[in-house]
């Protein structure tokens, strides 16, 4: 079972997303509300897969994968956006992202996204 750290300033997303990926056969492993605990809890962890906000108080999420791929060059994020942030999920690419999902999104682009990106390499 793939375990998934998920990181988002809203509770609501958090709970939303951790159903859907449970329901999915994932394994939520760690939640965080910002990009700063995220990045420790990525740390102390170690997930397989990283669900990761951009826009959120203390680090944002651009700044929150830069600081989880400088520690682990191989670490998995894929960054979750709202409409509107094309520069941003563009910004976060260059950074090491491995996918983006744009909000609001339907569950299969979710796992199918998940699916693909745990099985590279």
């Amino acid at each position: 079972m793939r375990k998934v750290l998920i990181v988002d300033d809203a509770a609501f997303m958090r709970m939303v997303i951790k159903k859907l990926l449970e329901n999915n056969g994932f394994e939520v492993i760690g939640e965080a509300e910002n990009g700063e605990i995220g990045v420790e809890k990525y740390k102390e962890l170690r997930p397989d897969l990283v669900t990761m906000d951009i826009t959120m108080p203390q680090m944002t999420g651009i700044e929150a994968l830069k600081a989880i791929r400088e520690f682990d060059d191989k670490a998995k994020v894929v960054m979750v956006s709202a409409m509107g942030q094309e520069v941003m999920v563009k910004e976060a690419i260059l950074y090491g992202a491995k996918s983006f999902i744009v909000k609001p999104y339907k569950e299969e682009q979710v796992i199918e996204t998940l699916v693909k990106i745990d099985a590279m390499d």
